[in-house]
């Protein structure tokens, strides 16, 4: 098939326990870096999250810096930006209400009239709309998490859903100082993307996780360390091509879908990526800080 029997082999013997330490290390700075990043840089606040009145025009013979000159001079607090093609672009600027948006459309539209050919769409959202909207998805997220906790401390042990939980709580900070980094506009629909995230990466979890249990069953003598590499390995093929196959999804929406929708596919990448990185080297290692053997009590 492809020849990806090539890239994973039929009966997997890789040590992935074996590297925890350093991919430790490594997740644990990205994770300083990532909270770093969102408290001191911050995210790229889409309209949703910020307020105020979104703009899209399609420009002839001009560029944003000429256009940034001519709106500087009306407006202190006005940012523009590339949307797709160097001729969309986006502009944002802040107001308070409704009417004052509709006000500020006609008169950007004066100000730049000879420059534009088309203007596309315009968009309003008040300040107090969009705190709530911010507070509301990061609410929406934490929610998730403690609904897994639950779902995985039922279904296994608490000791899984710390795992889980740790390993999901990862996912998130690693994404938003990913979104940071690449300046990707941070929206509702990278809301939208992160709780999808959420939802693959506990399924890849739970899927190893569930080979952890049956292996602690069978394999009662086996160290550890030793039935964990058993449960990855067995796991590998099918991580392995879901992932492929939900990343070859994503790219073709990356790149086909068009700029609305860009970057909502890019966090699912991103996250995809993560998620399956996290599931192998985060939540099972963390299984380990308990080293405990449910199955125990029946020896």
């Amino acid at each position: 098939m492809l020849g990806l029997n090539k890239i994973i082999p039929v009966e997997p013997n890789i040590n992935f326990l074996g590297l925890r330490r350093n991919f430790l290390i490594f997740s644990i700075i990205a994770i300083i870096i990532s909270i770093s990043l969102i408290f001191f840089k911050g995210l790229n606040l889409g309209i949703d999250f910020k307020g105020g009145t979104l703009i899209e025009i399609t420009t002839k013979n001009t560029s944003i810096s000429e256009l940034r000159d001519i709106l500087s001079v009306n407006y202190n607090d006005v940012s523009l930006q590339e949307f797709g093609d160097e001729n969309t672009i986006l502009i944002r600027l802040q107001n308070k209400s409704n009417q004052e948006s509709i006000e500020t459309v006609n008169a950007v539209k004066i100000l730049i009239k000879d420059k534009v050919v088309e203007f596309r769409r315009s968009e309003f959202v008040g300040p107090t709309i969009s705190s709530e909207l911010l507070f509301r998805g990061f609410q929406a997220v934490s929610f998730a998490l403690i609904a897994i906790l639950i779902y995985i401390w039922l279904r296994f042990e608490w000791q899984f859903g710390f795992g889980a939980v740790v390993a999901l709580t990862h996912d998130v900070l690693f994404t938003l100082g990913l979104l940071s980094i690449l300046n990707v506009e941070f929206s509702l629909a990278t809301i939208a993307a992160i709780l999808t995230i959420a939802g693959y990466s506990i399924n890849d979890t739970v899927v190893i996780f569930d080979r952890v249990r049956e292996n602690l069953r069978k394999y009662k003598k086996l160290e550890l360390v030793d039935l964990f590499n058993l449960s990855v390995n067995n796991t590998l093929s099918r991580t392995v091509m879901t992932s492929l196959t939900t990343l070859l999804a994503l790219l073709s929406l990356f790149i086909f879908g068009g700029e609305v929708i860009r970057p909502f596919a890019l966090t699912m990448i991103i996250g995809v990526i993560i998620g399956t990185y996290s599931s192998v080297f985060i939540a099972v290692p963390t299984l380990l800080i308990f080293k405990f053997r449910p199955q125990d009590e029946d020896d």
